[in-house]
């Protein structure tokens, strides 16, 4: 199981990855693998805004439909639109190819009390 130590880590099992002020989002290698096959993924528009903490979309497994929830609060700029054509790239790369958006975040503080790599692999280990 993949845990890259340069990123930070949401208790909802986002990733955080901070590039020139703003922040790419998705989700982290447990967590994929904890819901299978990856058949569909639900996304913001661009423009839209995020809360830290609530739901920004979803993503449909063969096993149930899984709420993404904000690790940030921000603005959406950018996201991922090869998960609409290649939703298994979640389950295959979820830390590159995978990425679901880029937030200009309101606060960078924010990300500064996200999990780090450690921690994060030590609430998965508990569960």
């Amino acid at each position: 199981m993949s845990v890259p130590q340069e990123l930070k880590y949401s208790q909802e099992h986002e990733w955080v990855k901070v590039e020139d002020g703003k922040v790419r989002i998705g989700i982290t290698d447990f967590a994929q693998s904890e819901l299978g096959d990856i058949v569909f993924a639900e996304l913001p528009e661009v423009g839209d805004e995020v809360k830290t903490d609530e739901p920004f979309g979803s993503v449909e497994s063969v096993k149930t439909v899984s709420e993404l929830y904000a690790p940030v609060s921000g603005k959406v700029v950018e996201i991922n639109e090869n998960l609409e054509d290649s939703p298994e790239f979640v389950n295959e790369s979820p830390y590159e190819k995978a990425w679901m958006i880029v937030v200009e975040p309101a606060n960078m503080q924010e990300v500064e009390n996200l999990m780090t790599a450690d921690q994060y692999e030590d609430m998965i280990s508990e569960d």
